[in-house]
This record gives C-alpha cells, sequence and structure tokens, in this order.
C-alpha cells in the first residue's frame, strides 16, 4: 500500500514538474509579449492631408481646432472598421442612384456623403421621426411634396427623397450663403443655423461655436469621403465582388387600388418580400389608392431571387 502510495506521489510530481516547465516555456516574457502584440496589430495616428474640402469649399486647417477636429474624425471613422466596410458596401449598391439626381438638381457631388453619415444608406428611423436614406422629417416631406402617410410614405423611396434633399439644400445654400452651411442645415434646420451666424456675428461654418452635433457635422462627412476615395491608405482592403450591387429592376404602373401584395407578386413570379424590399414606401399589405393616383412600382428582373423556394 505504501509502494502504490509513493508510486502515486512521484507521478503526480513528475506531472506537476511537466507543467511547471510547459508553463514556463509557453508563458510569455515581457519582451517577447510587447514583439508579439507589436506585429500582430498595429494602431497608427492619421496623417491629417493639407487640402481638404467639402463641395469645393476649402477647412481652414491652419486652424488648430479645425485640425483637431478633422484629425477626430479621420480616426473615429477609420478605426470603426465594421462600419466602414458597410459604408464602402453600400455606397457602391446606391451612389449610382443618387450621383444622377444630385448632378441633375446641381447639387455637389459631395452631398452623397451627407446621406451616408445621416442613415448608412439604410431606411432608419430616428427617435425624432426622421425617416428613411436623407432623414426626412414629415413635415418637411409633405411640404416639400412627398406623400406621407401609413399607407405610402415616400421617404423611403430613395429616388424621391434624394429630389427633396436637394430642393432642401439649394434653399439652404440661397439662404445661407454656402454648401458647407447649406449642409450644417440639414443637420440644424435652417433658422437654427441662420441665427446662431447672427447671434455670433459670423458668416462662416467654420467660426461657428456649435453644438456637438452640427459641430462635427461637416467633419464627419469630409472624412468619410475622404476614407471612401482612399480605401488603402486608410487600411481598406477589398474585392470589387466584395461590395453590395443593385438587383436591376423594371417599373409597373398602377393606378387603382392593390387590395393583397401577396397575390399582386405571384402574378410577376416572385413572393411578398421582393416588391417590398424593392418598395420600402408601400407601408402596409395592401395599397389603398382612393384617388387613382399613378405609382410606379418596382419589380426586380427575372433570374435573381428563387421564387419556387
Amino acid at each position: 500500500m505504501n509502494s502504490l502510495k509513493n508510486l502515486l506521489a512521484l507521478v503526480g510530481f513528475i506531472s506537476l514538474c511537466a507543467l511547471f516547465v510547459y508553463a514556463m516555456q509557453d508563458a510569455p516574457t515581457d519582451e517577447n509579449f510587447e514583439k508579439k502584440f507589436i506585429n500582430d496589430y498595429n494602431v497608427y495616428a492619421l496623417p491629417v492631408p493639407e487640402n481638404l474640402e467639402f463641395a469645393g469649399e476649402k477647412l481652414p486647417l491652419s486652424e488648430p481646432d479645425i485640425y483637431e477636429r478633422m484629425d477626430r474624425e479621420l480616426l473615429v471613422n477609420t478605426y470603426w472598421q465594421s462600419n466602414g466596410f458597410l459604408m464602402f458596401k453600400r455606397a457602391e449598391k446606391y451612389f449610382p442612384v443618387i450621383e444622377p439626381i444630385l448632378k441633375r438638381n446641381g447639387v455637389p457631388d459631395d452631398f452623397k456623403y451627407l446621406a451616408l453619415i445621416e442613415s448608412g444608406l439604410t431606411n432608419v428611423v430616428s427617435p425624432a421621426g426622421a425617416t428613411g436614406f436623407w432623414q426626412i422629417m414629415k413635415t418637411t416631406g409633405k411640404e416639400y411634396g412627398l406623400e406621407v402617410n401609413e399607407n405610402v410614405d415616400e421617404r423611403y423611396d430613395v429616388e424621391k427623397s434624394t429630389e427633396v434633399a436637394c430642393k432642401y439644400l439649394l434653399d439652404s445654400k440661397k439662404k445661407l450663403g454656402s454648401w458647407t452651411l447649406a449642409a450644417a442645415a440639414y443637420n440644424a434646420g435652417m433658422s437654427g443655423v441662420s441665427k446662431r451666424l447672427d447671434d455670433q456675428e459670423v458668416n462662416d461654418y467654420y467660426d461657428l461655436l456649435l453644438g456637438e452635433e452640427t459641430g462635427r457635422y461637416v467633419f464627419r462627412i469630409v472624412a468619410v469621403k475622404e476614407i471612401l476615395n482612399n480605401p488603402l491608405k486608410y487600411g481598406f482592403n477589398f474585392r470589387d465582388k466584395d461590395l453590395y450591387s443593385l438587383v436591376p429592376t423594371y417599373k409597373v404602373k398602377v393606378d387603382t387600388a392593390v387590395t393583397d401584395f401577396a397575390k399582386f407578386s405571384k402574378e410577376f413570379g416572385i413572393n411578398y418580400k421582393i416588391p417590398k424590399l424593392h418598395n420600402p414606401w408601400l407601408r402596409e399589405a395592401h395599397l389603398n389608392n382612393k384617388s387613382g393616383k399613378e405609382y410606379q412600382i418596382e419589380i426586380p428582373k427575372p433570374g435573381y431571387y428563387n421564387a419556387s423556394r
């Protein structure tokens, strides 16, 4: 019995020694841990480009507060990598829709990045009720000609909401005098920005003391513009096939009520989900259309969805 105990004790001692040796070999020293960490992951300070501009209007980066605010937004948007990749992916999908509308209305192309920071190019709804890619309030949407009710909400229509955003931006530019101030007004309202300018006796966005959100607003737009135009410079690596693309569609004119979109969808060889995805402005399972208004409903071209599954 004592022999067995001694044998077990010896085995236990040898096992303990082996574990100790293994642990000593595997445990990182300060030196090799630091080396391994440095080799595996790096975070770099980002040089702020000397010449940054928004809609042709140059940022006064020689001023220390402007430099620091720009630096902050470049850092935040570069190192929020998951959001960055989604911006690249969605921009590839939706910028081709937005760009020609901006151009047709005489609004600088840089405003497509405003839509990106507003919503991430998704149909989100803010706590205040701002809706869609361009985050349009209900009253503003109606004021600029959109149909907004429980059955149809055209703030969810990318093309129509972009048209409204253009009208608002053009009005802001006319009232405030610069595209930078027009962008700020998209966040804080025309009257809000105008009052701040008067109260502080200045006429430039970069001279204003503003609240947190509006004070960061233009810098965020410029940061996103800079990153999306220079992906490798900011560490974003992807292939064209990693990005999203629009499914080609054609438009069906409807000037009557649609009582059941599930049955309506089957007529085109698709299921209920598909037209609702492509026409998010249709808010219910039916279309009332008591006035006989003509609507354009987008239907995907054949071959992109498996209707039989």
